[in-house]
């Protein structure tokens, strides 16, 4: 099968969920042997990283990008506000990628365009008017209930309000153009059901990410070392952490006096970087996320605004980590509280899982072996793949 992929960010490398979702697309259906092409757009935010991308990839792939200036800009966005368009969405829009996506249309015929995320829909003017593939989006989140949960969690009057009007701008787009494509693959059931309920007429399924599970290292971690690991650039990841250090982190601190907690991630705000002490590591962006976790026992996962499927989680899963997380954050995983991770919604119950696992290591270390084997039965890059490809034959056909 000849596939398109067009990516809201490069793919590569995979730094935060969004890429890894990408990169694990990518990476499955070129090991299941079909032909795959890569456009994607880049910006300062996520630039094209070359030297840090495998030659062979590039060459696999033949990728390439088109920069867009993903800067809020004030006057554009009160413009798109009093036309009650998407600013979310009017961001992406750029005239070199639709050129871009016309010269391969151009050059090339394709079984399937594969579209990631609601945001790149303005391209799919240009796709249907070159090609009469059919074009799967593949939505990470319901990118609306974000924002939504971002403005009720708001304290500032204004930028509640503020909020909310992108959240109802967002949902009437995102509802409004999801029946422009062929077929939707939500990384979650519940965000399938979610389009559902809300007339998607598209034949849509619930797919998760892929991730290549390795053997569990035999390293020792540190039953009293916390960790936090995601993109710092992202709202809602922000607020997560601040949430922890305002509300929890005093109180786990105090009942527990040996722990030590490790922040990492690209574009980590300067609000939390002034936060460093003895016990609070502000580490950054990492080079290799497994062996930044490799010694340290517990993930914690405090997010309360989410859609979709936090792959972060599933990577802990598969290093044996132990993961506390809210039900929010853990939302689309089968999961089973107490077995294969922790929940906790409240800092008394952020507390209480966490010295559950400080009192008792060997209860930690079990709760990471079996998220092993569960991330390893259930988010397998070939299963992944396999699934996605079958719903690739059922909308070929149907277009047919």
């Amino acid at each position: 099968m000849k596939i398109l992929q067009l990516c809201y960010k490069p793919p590569v490398p995979p730094v935060d969920g969004g890429t890894l979702a990408m990169y694990s697309v990518a990476q499955g259906l070129l090991a299941a042997g079909h032909s795959l092409k890569i456009l994607s757009l880049c910006s300062d935010k996520h630039p094209l990283l070359t030297d840090r991308i495998e030659p062979l990839f590039l060459q696999q792939t033949a990728l390439e990008t088109s920069f867009v200036d993903l800067s809020v800009h004030p006057l554009d966005a009160a413009v798109a506000l009093l036309c009650g368009e998407s600013y979310n969405v009017r961001r992406f829009d750029n005239p070199q990628f639709h050129k871009l996506i016309e010269r391969t249309l151009a050059d090339s015929d394709f079984d399937i365009i594969h579209v990631e995320s609601i945001f790149l829909t303005p391209y799919l003017s240009t796709i249907r008017k070159h090609s009469a593939a059919p074009v799967i989006l593949r939505a990470h989140n319901v990118e609306h209930r974000i924002w939504q949960q971002l403005a009720s969690g708001c304290r500032n009057p204004f930028k509640r309000w503020y909020l909310k009007k992108l959240a109802l701008a967002l949902r009437i787009y995102e509802l409004e153009h999801i029946n422009d494509f062929n077929g939707i693959v939500c990384i979650t059931e519940d965000d399938a059901q979610a389009f559902r309920n809300e007339h998607c007429r598209r034949p849509i399924t619930a797919i998760p990410f892929g991730i290549d599970v390795k053997p569990l290292l035999d390293a020792k971690a540190d039953p009293f070392a916390l960790f936090h690991i995601a993109a710092m650039d992202w709202q809602p990841n922000i607020d997560a952490v601040s949430w922890f250090l305002d509300s929890i982190w005093p109180l786990a601190k105090k009942e527990i006096p040996q722990l030590k907690l490790y922040l990492a991630g690209r574009k980590m705000p300067d609000s939390l970087k002034k936060l460093s002490s003895d016990s609070v590591n502000i580490v950054g962006e990492v080079p290799d996320a497994a062996r930044f976790m490799a010694d340290k026992q517990i993930n914690i996962v405090p997010l309360k605004s989410a859609s979709g499927l936090r792959i972060k989680i599933i990577e802990a899963m598969a290093h044996g980590k132990t993961v506390i997380a809210t039900t929010t954050a853990a939302k689309g995983i089968d999961y089973t509280d107490g077995h294969n991770i922790l929940i906790a919604d409240t800092p008394a119950q952020f507390v209480k899982q966490i010295k559950l696992c400080t009192d008792n290591p060997q209860f930690a270390h079990q709760i990471g072996l079996n998220a092993h084997q569960f991330a390893q039965n259930h988010y397998s890059i070939d299963a992944v793949t396999s699934k996605l490809t079958d719903f690739y034959n059922i909308i070929t056909k149907k277009t047919l």
